[in-house]
């Protein structure tokens, strides 16, 4: 039912249709039309709310909208301007650009216009110079036709004398040329001698004092520290009670030192002092620092032996390799291989006549690049040759041969130049020099060792004598180690107790003495100890 439907419903004239049942109704039926006309106002009312809501929410579009139209208008009023001004902008660049390209166009003009005088000036010149030529040549012509006139008629007059003289002479031409040639030669020959001596001797004195400046100059601008080597380092105690520790129980703690070093250790009554012996001098160092940290430690026994020996013996390893690579980069050699850097840092343990072999070897690569550049060679390859002549100390006591042929294929297995391999070959004399850095080095290594002091030859012989005991003593079957100790007198030797019985390690002891014997020059004697021991070792879980 509509509104108006309900509107037509509660008209005047219908009403009393509606009210006709019963007077008593009057009341509700009064209160319905009431209630009816209510509810037709509160829909008239909220129909006009939304037409009202309507207009309003017209009114903001329209409002939204014509500021939206604002805005684009001054968008569009911006963008514009904004794109004048970078149109004006664009165009005072470009005549910017313009400008300058016009005033280097112009500077460019005025240059063509001088390098065109100037080409038309030497174009002029050349003309002059030209025409001054041609009448030179007219000159020269003419001249050159009144010589050989001039040539013709001495030509002539020589013919007319040498006739003269074979009339006079009672010679031929060609047997008056043969005697004066003879006299010639003779007197040329005898002439030619003389200044060969002369020139001879002359060279001879040049060459030897260019030559004692050179070394001396060499030797002047590197001078390296004396070395003097000792086989004997002491290792400071706080008590004499410690001297007990480190002997053990029977002396069970200095046995298992010494078997794990290779070294003697001396312990008497000095204070404070215990005095760690042996000729190899890495094993040296790896039994002072292990003592010294056992020492420190508070804690010796043949375990913690083991252990800090092996640890020690890590680090020195890694020593080692750095001492290689200082040496290489002191004297600027590049790319030795690794093995050869090693090998140049055990020479920082070995000794030449009391010489330390590391320094000389760095001291002779100095002084042989400096003597190559002297001559105008190579200095850098006179360097790695000077560093690298002495590599075959690092092994000569694990391969048969001396130092020089060891050292020799050592450099060539790593792929070192020939100059350098033979350098280490032949430094000593020993073979026919084939190249002159040979002789550089050669020369080199006599300098670095006829320094005053820089040698003692009792010390190498020393350390030669314990090299031969233990080199003899490792040729046996089942020998593992082999430490020389107490000064070369006493050696001693440890099997492996699974190739080797009791029984053979005595025989062992017995062929090493008989083979000292037999092959070696020593006074006094030397006794030989072989050890054998048996280890179990089993780890709980």
């Amino acid at each position: 039912m509509t509104i108006t439907e309900l509107m037509a419903m509660l008209a005047p004239d219908k009403i009393p249709v509606l009210l006709a049942p019963s007077i008593e109704n009057n009341f509700f039926v009064y209160s319905l039309a009431g209630v009816l006309a209510g509810a037709v106002l509160m829909l008239g009312y909220q129909r006009w709310k939304l037409q009202v809501r309507k207009i309003r929410w017209q009114q903001q579009a329209d409002a939204i909208l014509d500021e939206a139209n604002r805005e684009a208008e001054t968008l569009k009023a911006q963008i514009i301007l904004e794109g004048k001004e970078a149109a004006l902008q664009t165009r005072t660049e470009a005549e910017k650009e313009l400008a300058d390209a016009r005033r280097i166009l112009s500077q460019r003009d005025q240059k063509l216009e001088r390098r065109q005088e100037q080409l038309d000036n030497q174009e002029e010149m050349l003309r002059k110079q030209q025409r001054g030529l041609e009448s030179g040549q007219q000159r020269l012509d003419a001249q050159l036709r009144k010589v050989n006139e001039q040539r013709q008629q001495l030509s002539q007059v020589q013919q007319q004398q040498q006739r003269l003289l074979e009339q006079a002479s009672g010679m031929s031409r060609e047997e008056a040329s043969e005697r004066l040639l003879e006299s010639l030669s003779k007197e040329l020959e005898h002439e030619r001698a003389s200044a060969l001596i002369k020139h001879k001797k002359q060279l001879s004195e040049l060459v030897q004092n260019q030559s004692r400046d050179m070394l001396l100059t060499a030797m002047q601008r590197f001078a390296s520290t004396h070395t003097a080597d000792s086989t004997t380092s002491t290792v400071d105690v706080p008590t004499d009670d410690m001297k007990g520790r480190i002997i053990g129980r029977e002396g069970r703690n200095i046995r298992a030192f010494e078997k794990a070093t290779g070294i003697d250790v001396i312990i008497d009554d000095t204070p404070g002092v215990v005095i760690v012996s042996g000729f190899d001098p890495v094993r040296r160092e790896i039994a002072r620092q292990a003592l010294t940290k056992m020492i420190a430690d508070g804690r010796i026994h043949p375990a913690k032996i083991e252990e800090v020996v092996e640890e020690v013996t890590k680090q020195m390893k890694a020593f080692i390799m750095q001492k290689g690579r200082e040496a290489a980069d002191e004297v600027n050699v590049p790319g030795l291989h690794d093995r050869l850097i090693e090998m140049l840092g055990r020479l920082h343990f070995r000794t030449s006549y009391s010489q330390n072999v590391l320094r000389h070897s760095v001291e002779v690569a100095f002084i042989s690049g400096m003597i190559a550049e002297m001559l105008g060679m190579d200095g850098d390859l006179g360097r790695r040759c000077g560093l690298l002549h002495d590599i075959g100390k690092a092994a000569d006591h694990e391969l048969e041969g001396g130092h020089p042929k060891i050292g020799a294929d050592t450099l060539r297995r790593h792929n070192e130049g020939p100059e350098v391999v033979h350098a280490a070959l032949g430094h000593h004399d020993d073979i026919v020099v084939e190249h002159p850095y040979t002789m550089v080095v050669a020369t080199a290594d006599a300098c670095s060792a006829s320094r005053p002091g820089a040698r003692r030859e009792s010390l190498e012989r020393y350390i030669k004598r314990m090299e031969e005991l233990e080199s003899i003593a490792k040729r046996f079957e089942g020998v593992q180690q082999a430490y020389a100790i107490s000064a070369g007198r006493e050696l001693r030797v440890i099997v492996d107790s699974n190739q080797a019985s009791d029984e053979k390690a005595a025989l062992i002891c017995h062929e090493i003495a008989q083979a000292f014997e037999r092959e070696l020059m020593y006074p006094g004697e030397i006794k030989v100890t072989v050890m054998r021991e048996t280890k179990f070792t089993e780890i709980a879980k």
